[in-house]
């Protein structure tokens, strides 16, 4: 029979890695790679930030989930594909055979204005780098006056804005945050969602920092095009994100900003044993936000091609859906939605928020893990 690589245990994935047991009573084999024993819940990261989730509440134990079911699970990380031998190379060095493989490698975030060795500078992606920043937080916090700058305007920044300030919040520590903008803030987002934002982070006392494009990050300082510098203890970096650079040096097709170029199948239209989900694919027949609304949708008809490209069955066709619902977790159990232009903040857009991705990880978590 065949063997089958799930490259990435991520959301996207959720559903085929519940699928595993029934693919190896077929005679299949699975091999899952993952960079984690758990995988973390984006959507729900900010909330562990800034206090209201613990980490076992926000991650999968997907190592288990997958070995339990009879897969072989790799602690590695992919670093490239050679799609005509069918191999997929990983950072150990090892090189795992591959009759189908589905990509869910997710996304890294931009950070090259950081210098090297720099400390104190903490990613939102990967998710673990939030934990790190809130431990930080707490170990800083008996100090005269903490200083937290969060670079990025979009609403990453806005997430990590807020549950910095709740964090600091919790750990009793006499913090100022810094939300560093740019030339603009939240652009891409209605103009009330904008207004709403800005409404709940001036609540926290978050201070904006604009009309100058940050320059450079390094230890305890955030240098903007302009030449002048502020001080922060702790920096968060919330610039955006971007598939990781493996598609393009593999030879597979590949979008705009190098995910990999998947059709309606999310398939790759040169290699049909390719598939992929998630913040990794660029969706050739229209662009598709990196929002995880995508990965999630994306859960059954990934499952099923996967599934019936292991038996030369008929594929389907994914469809993205249309609006979706926009909530951001602005700290401290309040939230900003949006949806058909009803937009409001406060506490009870947070709790809507906290209902669905609670209901999510509750359809996905093993009963040993609750």
């Amino acid at each position: 029979m065949a063997k089958l690589a799930l490259v990435g245990a991520g959301h996207a994935h959720m559903t085929l890695m519940e699928s595993i047991k029934d693919l190896i009573d077929q005679g299949h084999s699975v091999d899952v790679i993952g960079p984690g024993e758990r995988h973390y819940y984006s959507g729900m990261g900010p909330g562990m930030l800034g206090g209201t989730y613990t980490p076992k509440d926000i991650s999968f134990p997907v190592q288990q989930m997958c070995e339990e079911q009879g897969a072989t699970f790799h602690l590695d990380s992919c670093v490239g594909i050679d799609p005509e031998k069918q191999l997929i190379k990983l950072e150990s060095g090892k090189e795992l055979a591959y009759d189908v493989a589905s990509f869910n490698t997710g996304s890294s975030i931009v950070d090259d204005l950081v210098k090297p060795d720099s400390k104190d500078i903490f990613t939102v992606k990967p998710i673990e780098k939030l934990l790190e920043g809130r431990n930080r937080i707490f170990e800083l916090a008996d100090k005269e006056s903490l200083s937290i700058g969060v670079v990025g305007a979009g609403p990453a920044g806005v997430e990590v804005a807020g549950n910095a300030w709740a964090a600091a919040q919790e750990a009793g520590a006499n913090a100022t945050i810094h939300l560093y903008h740019g030339k603009s803030f939240m652009k891409r987002a209605p103009e009330k969602v904008r207004d709403l934002s800005r409404n709940a982070l001036i609540d926290h006392g978050v201070q904006f920092v604009g009309g100058e494009y940050v320059s450079e990050v390094s230890t305890g300082k955030v240098t903007l095009a302009d030449g002048t510098v502020y001080h922060d203890d702790i920096i968060f970096i919330a610039m955006g994100v971007r598939p990781r650079p493996l598609f393009e040096p593999s030879g597979i097709p590949y979008g705009d900003d190098g995910g990999m170029l998947v059709n309606k199948y999310l398939q790759s239209p040169k290699f049909d044993n390719l598939f992929g989900g998630g913040d990794c694919i660029c969706f050739e027949p229209q662009p598709l936000d990196k929002v995880g609304v995508y990965a999630v949708r994306q859960n059954q008809i990934l499952n099923d091609n996967v599934i019936a490209r292991l038996s030369n069955e008929p594929l389907q066709e994914f469809k993205p859906g249309g609006d979706y619902l926009l909530i951001f977790n602005t700290g401290g159990n309040t939230g900003v939605l949006h949806k058909f232009g009803l937009s409001f903040n406060g506490s009870r857009a947070f709790a809507i928020k906290d209902y669905i991705d609670s209901k999510f990880m509750k359809k996905f978590k093993p009963k040993y893990d609750m």
